[in-house]
């Protein structure tokens, strides 16, 4: 099994070539990120990941976590880990100066996620949801909160887990009972008694952090039915006494763990509250919201998250293939000093490695390019550029989480079989990988879920407009000088894009007499978007392969790019194809068969 290296190299040229991000950087006033910095810090974190926490990734899938007296045990050597995390201030990269974060970019801080993720996913996704909770507080927290809890969050000292889903209201949120009662104020605000159970909490109990806030959604007394009557609660695990110092413990519990596929190292805790003091976050009935601040961010990690594991896939298969032998190259044999040729020289090994780089290599690039969004919508200085960079990240969320997801875990299946019986084994690690991706599929909102937000609310519910802003920014890159071997993909490019946007506003006309168009539909348009998006990226990175002036890169790394491209352009794209078949009919094909013969 391969030890895990983070990316350093392909981030570095991603960052540095293909995004110019430190020129960004510069543009948008963020003052303490460079070049120079950004490379120290990619190095750092790769120190850490690699050497500290990745060798917990399969031990703690073999452990597990614990729970007796209400107490959850981390797997051994989690809390060393979490402890080494904190004191080398990553949870505080991203955050607010102004409480002690570094204000670091979300294209810097995405490439430590991937890193993070990719090491081990369940360790990572505590790290995950504070900074998730965080962005939440920070955004839609009362001054007082956010003075008293995010420098302790920022730092690790306290974590934080967010609490949406209950036994009977999953996606449909506005059918939860937990309830929130005042109780008067404090120091804090307007404080207020949480009553209820959630389930699938992340890390919602565990002894890695002093204290565990919490950001739960519940209902006041006089709130509106349905998703209108949510709001949003903080709610620690310890509360605070007037000295900063932790007090009594708060009355909550967690009364179990999921048993799960995957994500074994992790805490998945069913949380019950008792009347546990929390305060409101944000306006009444407005948590979900305030809520969606935290989930848009969680849902590109998420993303992230996918590709990571699958890259840590692909590290173990690529270098399993380069060393086991199994029978002849049907070519002719290629290593006449052994009994047997390496399965690299076997062609449907190498399509399988080759669909896994392609995609994993892309999809880097396509975090990163959602990420460098996500800092214009926050530092550019003219409102209009913000708001469009904002549409743009509201766009592509959606493919962030579901495309990334679906093709990492495809990803790691072929790794999986690149190992054949030995993939099925779980010491070689290849299984965990499908098993651990399985579920970023899931949670954050499942997959259809995102297609659905896609197509109905970001495509067809404002016209398109978003679309063509993105589709026509593809269409400029892919006809405007390229060199000439890419120009064939750019014209492939353009067409793919058109064929998009045609098909977008059939569905948008169909939609007004056939509603459930935009339900049988959504996932294909939405893997089309993804296709046409890597394809895009792909080409960015060809060009700036082929334009490469820089001495990191072996000319081997390059090449390498260029042979990726290729593949991709031929053997992945025209999936397109078949979806723009499937696109261009109706919904009658899905939903005419009356429910009782399922």
């Amino acid at each position: 099994m391969a030890d895990y290296k983070a990316p350093v190299a392909d981030l570095k040229f991603l960052l540095n070539d293909v995004f110019k991000a430190p020129g960004l950087w510069a543009r948008l006033g963020i003052n303490d990120a460079d070049q120079e910095t950004a490379s120290a810090i990619l190095e750092e974190a790769a120190k850490l990941c690699e050497t500290v926490i990745a060798p917990l990734n399969r031990t703690s899938d073999e452990q597990g976590c614990e729970l007796a007296d209400g107490v959850v045990r981390a797997p051994d050597g989690f809390k060393e880990a979490y402890q080494a995390y904190c004191e080398g201030g990553w949870g505080a990269l991203g955050g607010d100066p102004d409480y002690n974060g570094m204000g670091m970019p979300k294209s810097l801080v995405a490439c430590i996620e991937e890193m993070l993720q990719g090491a081990c996913m369940s360790f990572g996704l505590a790290p995950m949801l504070t900074a998730g909770a965080c962005l939440a507080l920070n955004a839609h927290g009362s001054d007082r909160l956010r003075a008293w809890y995010l420098p302790n969050m920022y730092s690790g000292q306290w974590a934080g887990a967010m609490d949406l889903t209950e036994p009977h209201a999953g996606t449909d949120l506005g059918l939860m009972r937990t309830k929130a009662e005042p109780i008067g104020s404090d120091s804090l605000g307007d404080a207020y008694a949480i009553t209820g159970t959630k389930i699938f909490i992340t890390w919602g109990e565990h002894e890695m952090a002093e204290n565990i806030v919490h950001l739960v959604l519940a209902k006041l007394p006089d709130a509106p039915a349905g998703s209108k009557g949510i709001s949003l609660f903080l709610v620690p695990k310890y509360l605070s006494n007037p000295d900063g110092t932790l007090g009594k413990r708060n009355k909550y519990s967690c009364g179990a763990l999921e048993k799960k596929m995957g994500i074994k190292g992790s805490a998945t805790c069913v949380m019950n509250f008792d009347g546990a003091r929390g305060w409101l976050v944000g306006e009444p009935h407005k948590g979900l919201a305030a809520m969606f601040t935290m989930m848009n961010y969680e849902r590109l990690t998420v993303g992230i998250q996918a590709l990571a594991a699958a890259e840590a896939s692909y590290q173990n298969a690529s270098e399993y293939a380069k060393d086991r032998l199994q029978s002849r190259a049907l070519s002719g044999v290629k290593s006449p000093d052994q009994p047997a040729d390496r399965i690299i020289e076997h062609g449907d090994v190498r399509r399988m490695l080759l669909h896994m780089r392609s995609f994993n290599e892309a999809g880097r690039a396509f975090y990163l390019y959602v990420a460098q969004y996500l800092d214009r919508a926050k530092f550019a200085a003219t409102t209009e550029e913000r708001n469009k960079a904002a549409a743009r990240v509201a766009l592509l969320t959606p493919v962030a989480k579901a495309f990334m997801s679906d093709m990492a875990l495809s990803a790691a299946v072929e790794g999986q079989q690149v190992f054949g019986g030995h993939g099925y084994i779980r010491e070689w690690g290849q299984e965990q990988y499908v098993r651990d991706i399985r579920i970023t599929q899931i949670y954050e909102g499942t997959n259809g879920i995102q297609a659905l937000d896609l197509l109905g609310r970001k495509v067809v519910a404002d016209g398109g407009a978003a679309l063509e802003d993105y589709c026509h920014d593809i269409v400029l890159f892919s006809g405007q000088s390229l060199p000439q071997a890419l120009r064939p993909f750019g014209a492939k490019l353009i067409e793919q894009c058109e064929v998009l946007q045609a098909i977008a506003e059939d569905i948008s006309e169909t939609a007004k007499k056939q509603p459930d168009i935009i339900s049988t539909h959504a996932n294909d348009f939405l893997h089309f978007l993804g296709l046409v998006s890597y394809g895009y990226l792909w080409l960015k990175i060809a060009k700036a392969s082929l334009n490469y002036k820089g001495e990191s890169l072996s000319a081997d790394v390059l090449s390498a790019k260029m042979h990726v491209c290729q593949y991709f352009f031929a053997r992945e794209l025209p999936r397109t194809e078949l979806l723009v078949e499937r696109l261009r009919g109706g919904s009658a094909d899905i939903m005419s068969m009356p429910s009782n013969l399922f």
